[in-house]
Protein backbone atom coordinates (compact mmCIF):
# COMPACT_ATOMS: atom_id res chain seq x y z
CA UNK A 1 0.00 0.00 0.00
CA UNK A 2 2.86 2.38 0.87
CA UNK A 3 4.61 1.68 -2.44
CA UNK A 4 1.33 2.27 -4.33
CA UNK A 5 0.87 5.61 -2.58
CA UNK A 6 4.38 6.71 -3.55
CA UNK A 7 3.72 5.76 -7.18
CA UNK A 8 0.47 7.74 -7.23
CA UNK A 9 2.12 10.82 -5.71
CA UNK A 10 4.92 10.67 -8.27
CA UNK A 11 2.39 10.29 -11.08
CA UNK A 12 0.45 13.34 -9.96
CA UNK A 13 3.67 15.33 -9.73
CA UNK A 14 4.46 14.46 -13.34
CA UNK A 15 0.96 15.51 -14.42
CA UNK A 16 1.21 18.78 -12.50
CA UNK A 17 4.54 19.62 -14.10
CA UNK A 18 3.25 18.78 -17.58
CA UNK A 19 0.22 21.06 -17.12
CA UNK A 20 2.10 23.87 -15.40
CA UNK A 21 1.69 27.23 -17.09
CA UNK A 22 4.72 28.75 -18.75
CA UNK A 23 5.84 32.26 -17.91
CA UNK A 24 4.69 34.46 -20.83
CA UNK A 25 7.50 36.28 -22.64
CA UNK A 26 6.87 39.00 -25.26
CA UNK A 27 7.18 37.64 -28.79
CA UNK A 28 6.58 34.01 -27.80
CA UNK A 29 3.53 31.83 -27.16
CA UNK A 30 3.17 30.28 -23.73
CA UNK A 31 0.91 27.48 -22.52
CA UNK A 32 -1.61 28.61 -19.90
CA UNK A 33 -4.47 27.07 -17.93
CA UNK A 34 -7.75 28.83 -17.20
CA UNK A 35 -10.09 27.74 -14.42
CA UNK A 36 -13.70 28.89 -14.68
CA UNK A 37 -15.33 30.57 -11.68
CA UNK A 38 -18.92 30.34 -12.89
CA UNK A 39 -18.45 26.61 -13.60
CA UNK A 40 -15.77 25.41 -11.12
CA UNK A 41 -15.48 22.01 -12.80
CA UNK A 42 -14.56 23.62 -16.13
CA UNK A 43 -10.98 24.39 -17.12
CA UNK A 44 -9.32 25.16 -20.41
CA UNK A 45 -5.75 25.17 -21.66
CA UNK A 46 -4.73 27.88 -24.08
CA UNK A 47 -1.81 29.52 -25.80
CA UNK A 48 -1.05 33.12 -24.89
CA UNK A 49 1.01 35.35 -27.17
CA UNK A 50 2.22 38.78 -26.09
CA UNK A 51 3.44 41.22 -28.79
CA UNK A 52 7.17 41.71 -29.09
CA UNK A 53 6.98 45.27 -27.76
CA UNK A 54 4.69 44.33 -24.89
CA UNK A 55 5.72 45.98 -21.63
CA UNK A 56 7.85 48.69 -23.22
CA UNK A 57 5.44 51.41 -22.01
CA UNK A 58 1.94 52.01 -20.74
CA UNK A 59 0.37 50.84 -23.99
CA UNK A 60 -2.68 48.59 -23.93
CA UNK A 61 -2.97 46.05 -26.70
CA UNK A 62 -5.85 44.69 -28.78
CA UNK A 63 -6.79 41.08 -28.08
CA UNK A 64 -7.47 38.48 -30.78
CA UNK A 65 -9.26 35.30 -29.69
CA UNK A 66 -8.69 32.39 -32.09
CA UNK A 67 -10.95 29.33 -32.18
CA UNK A 68 -9.52 26.27 -33.93
CA UNK A 69 -11.30 23.58 -35.94
CA UNK A 70 -12.40 20.04 -35.06
CA UNK A 71 -9.07 18.48 -36.00
CA UNK A 72 -7.21 20.34 -33.25
CA UNK A 73 -9.40 19.24 -30.31
CA UNK A 74 -7.73 17.27 -27.53
CA UNK A 75 -5.11 17.76 -24.85
CA UNK A 76 -2.04 18.53 -26.96
CA UNK A 77 -1.65 22.30 -27.28
CA UNK A 78 0.83 21.92 -30.14
CA UNK A 79 -2.14 20.95 -32.33
CA UNK A 80 -3.50 24.48 -31.94
CA UNK A 81 -0.39 25.82 -33.70
CA UNK A 82 -1.23 23.98 -36.94
CA UNK A 83 -3.37 26.75 -38.46
CA UNK A 84 -4.21 30.41 -38.13
CA UNK A 85 -2.74 33.07 -35.83
CA UNK A 86 -1.02 30.64 -33.42
CA UNK A 87 0.85 29.22 -36.41
CA UNK A 88 1.75 32.65 -37.77
CA UNK A 89 2.99 34.11 -34.49
CA UNK A 90 5.47 31.23 -34.32
CA UNK A 91 6.78 32.18 -37.76
CA UNK A 92 6.41 35.97 -37.78
CA UNK A 93 5.93 37.27 -34.22
CA UNK A 94 6.93 40.79 -35.28
CA UNK A 95 3.85 41.04 -37.52
CA UNK A 96 1.28 40.63 -34.74
CA UNK A 97 0.40 43.70 -32.65
CA UNK A 98 -2.20 41.66 -30.75
CA UNK A 99 -2.40 39.71 -27.55
CA UNK A 100 -3.40 36.39 -29.13
CA UNK A 101 -5.44 33.91 -27.07
CA UNK A 102 -5.82 30.44 -28.59
CA UNK A 103 -7.78 28.00 -26.39
CA UNK A 104 -8.10 24.28 -27.06
CA UNK A 105 -11.45 22.50 -27.03
CA UNK A 106 -11.65 19.01 -25.59
CA UNK A 107 -12.81 15.90 -27.42
CA UNK A 108 -15.99 15.59 -25.39
CA UNK A 109 -18.84 13.96 -27.25
CA UNK A 110 -20.89 17.05 -28.05
CA UNK A 111 -21.96 18.37 -31.46
CA UNK A 112 -19.10 20.24 -33.13
CA UNK A 113 -21.23 23.35 -33.59
CA UNK A 114 -21.74 23.52 -29.81
CA UNK A 115 -18.24 22.63 -28.65
CA UNK A 116 -17.14 26.26 -28.16
CA UNK A 117 -19.18 27.41 -25.15
CA UNK A 118 -19.79 31.20 -25.32
CA UNK A 119 -19.93 31.90 -21.58
CA UNK A 120 -16.70 30.03 -20.90
CA UNK A 121 -14.93 31.82 -23.76
CA UNK A 122 -16.18 35.22 -22.58
CA UNK A 123 -14.91 34.45 -19.09
CA UNK A 124 -11.53 33.44 -20.50
CA UNK A 125 -11.25 36.73 -22.42
CA UNK A 126 -12.16 38.72 -19.31
CA UNK A 127 -9.59 36.81 -17.27
CA UNK A 128 -6.80 37.53 -19.77
CA UNK A 129 -7.86 41.18 -19.99
CA UNK A 130 -7.59 41.52 -16.20
CA UNK A 131 -4.16 39.93 -16.03
CA UNK A 132 -2.51 41.64 -18.97
CA UNK A 133 -2.41 45.07 -20.63
CA UNK A 134 -5.42 44.54 -22.89
CA UNK A 135 -7.50 47.27 -24.51
CA UNK A 136 -11.08 46.08 -23.89
CA UNK A 137 -12.26 48.51 -26.57
CA UNK A 138 -10.50 46.29 -29.12
CA UNK A 139 -11.47 42.69 -28.48
CA UNK A 140 -11.71 40.56 -31.63
CA UNK A 141 -12.65 36.95 -32.35
CA UNK A 142 -11.94 34.71 -35.32
CA UNK A 143 -12.08 31.00 -36.01
CA UNK A 144 -12.13 28.37 -38.73
CA UNK A 145 -14.59 25.58 -39.47
CA UNK A 146 -15.81 24.44 -36.02
CA UNK A 147 -14.18 27.65 -34.79
CA UNK A 148 -16.08 29.59 -37.45
CA UNK A 149 -19.30 28.29 -35.94
CA UNK A 150 -17.94 29.18 -32.51
CA UNK A 151 -17.07 32.70 -33.66
CA UNK A 152 -20.60 33.35 -34.91
CA UNK A 153 -22.17 31.88 -31.79
CA UNK A 154 -19.90 33.82 -29.43
CA UNK A 155 -20.47 37.13 -31.23
CA UNK A 156 -24.23 36.50 -31.21
CA UNK A 157 -24.23 35.89 -27.45
CA UNK A 158 -21.90 38.81 -26.68
CA UNK A 159 -22.42 41.42 -29.45
CA UNK A 160 -21.36 44.28 -27.15
CA UNK A 161 -18.11 42.66 -26.07
CA UNK A 162 -16.32 42.16 -29.39
CA UNK A 163 -15.42 45.07 -31.66
CA UNK A 164 -15.31 42.80 -34.74
CA UNK A 165 -15.51 39.12 -35.70
CA UNK A 166 -14.13 37.02 -38.58
CA UNK A 167 -15.70 33.58 -39.10
CA UNK A 168 -14.01 31.37 -41.71
CA UNK A 169 -15.79 28.44 -43.40
CA UNK A 170 -18.30 28.29 -40.56
CA UNK A 171 -22.01 28.81 -40.10
CA UNK A 172 -24.70 29.36 -37.53
CA UNK A 173 -28.36 29.85 -36.82
CA UNK A 174 -30.18 32.44 -38.91
CA UNK A 175 -31.87 33.42 -35.65
CA UNK A 176 -28.59 35.15 -34.79
CA UNK A 177 -29.19 37.77 -37.49
CA UNK A 178 -30.69 40.41 -35.22
CA UNK A 179 -28.12 40.09 -32.41
CA UNK A 180 -25.25 40.10 -34.92
CA UNK A 181 -26.54 43.02 -36.98
CA UNK A 182 -24.51 45.64 -35.07
CA UNK A 183 -21.28 43.61 -35.07
CA UNK A 184 -18.71 44.35 -37.81
CA UNK A 185 -18.12 40.93 -39.36
CA UNK A 186 -16.13 39.64 -42.31
CA UNK A 187 -17.04 36.15 -43.51
CA UNK A 188 -14.73 33.98 -45.64
CA UNK A 189 -15.66 30.74 -47.41
CA UNK A 190 -14.66 28.63 -50.42
CA UNK A 191 -17.40 27.91 -52.93
CA UNK A 192 -16.10 24.35 -53.41
CA UNK A 193 -16.18 23.51 -49.68
CA UNK A 194 -17.60 20.00 -49.29
CA UNK A 195 -17.22 19.91 -45.49
CA UNK A 196 -19.13 23.08 -44.61
CA UNK A 197 -21.02 24.32 -47.69
CA UNK A 198 -20.63 28.01 -48.51
CA UNK A 199 -24.40 28.36 -48.04
CA UNK A 200 -23.85 28.16 -44.27
CA UNK A 201 -22.02 31.51 -44.32
CA UNK A 202 -24.37 33.02 -46.89
CA UNK A 203 -27.40 32.21 -44.74
CA UNK A 204 -26.00 34.07 -41.72
CA UNK A 205 -24.89 37.02 -43.87
CA UNK A 206 -28.37 37.23 -45.39
CA UNK A 207 -30.01 37.14 -41.94
CA UNK A 208 -27.73 39.93 -40.71
CA UNK A 209 -28.51 42.10 -43.73
CA UNK A 210 -32.23 41.54 -43.30
CA UNK A 211 -31.83 42.75 -39.72
CA UNK A 212 -30.05 45.91 -40.89
CA UNK A 213 -26.45 44.70 -40.59
CA UNK A 214 -23.70 45.25 -43.13
CA UNK A 215 -21.35 42.23 -42.97
CA UNK A 216 -18.63 41.60 -45.54
CA UNK A 217 -18.48 38.30 -47.39
CA UNK A 218 -15.51 36.97 -49.38
CA UNK A 219 -16.14 33.79 -51.38
CA UNK A 220 -13.06 32.13 -52.87
CA UNK A 221 -13.73 30.63 -56.30
CA UNK A 222 -12.74 26.98 -56.64
CA UNK A 223 -11.47 26.75 -53.04
CA UNK A 224 -12.46 23.85 -50.81
CA UNK A 225 -12.56 23.67 -47.04
CA UNK A 226 -9.17 25.32 -46.51
CA UNK A 227 -10.20 28.91 -46.97
CA UNK A 228 -8.28 29.89 -43.83
CA UNK A 229 -4.70 29.75 -45.11
CA UNK A 230 -5.21 32.51 -47.67
CA UNK A 231 -7.34 34.50 -45.25
CA UNK A 232 -4.93 34.48 -42.33
CA UNK A 233 -1.98 35.21 -44.63
CA UNK A 234 -3.69 38.41 -45.83
CA UNK A 235 -2.42 41.54 -43.99
CA UNK A 236 -5.64 43.33 -44.97
CA UNK A 237 -7.54 41.14 -42.51
CA UNK A 238 -5.60 42.45 -39.52
CA UNK A 239 -5.72 46.04 -40.79
CA UNK A 240 -9.50 45.70 -41.05
CA UNK A 241 -9.77 44.37 -37.50
CA UNK A 242 -7.74 47.22 -36.08
CA UNK A 243 -10.04 49.76 -37.70
CA UNK A 244 -12.80 48.76 -35.31
CA UNK A 245 -13.32 49.89 -31.73
CA UNK A 246 -16.32 48.96 -29.65
CA UNK A 247 -16.77 52.53 -28.39
CA UNK A 248 -16.95 53.86 -31.97
CA UNK A 249 -19.80 51.58 -32.99
CA UNK A 250 -22.92 53.76 -33.42
CA UNK A 251 -25.24 51.00 -32.20
CA UNK A 252 -23.11 50.13 -29.20
CA UNK A 253 -24.48 51.20 -25.78
CA UNK A 254 -20.87 51.43 -24.58
CA UNK A 255 -18.15 49.05 -23.52
CA UNK A 256 -20.51 46.70 -21.79
CA UNK A 257 -19.19 43.30 -20.75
Amino acid sequence: MGRWLVVMVCWWCVVAVSLRAEEPVPGKQAAQTFQSTYAPSESMRYLLFLPQNYGSGDQKWPLLLFLHGAGECGDNLDLVKVHGPPKLVEQRPQDFPFVVVSPQASKVETPLVDRWEPKLLAELVDDVARRWAVDTDRLYVTGLSMGGYGTIRLAAHYPHKFAAAVPICGGGSTNYGRSLASVPMWFFHGDADLVVPVERSIEVVRAMRQAGGNPRLTVYSGVGHDSWTETYNNPELYQWLLQHKLSQRPESPGRRR
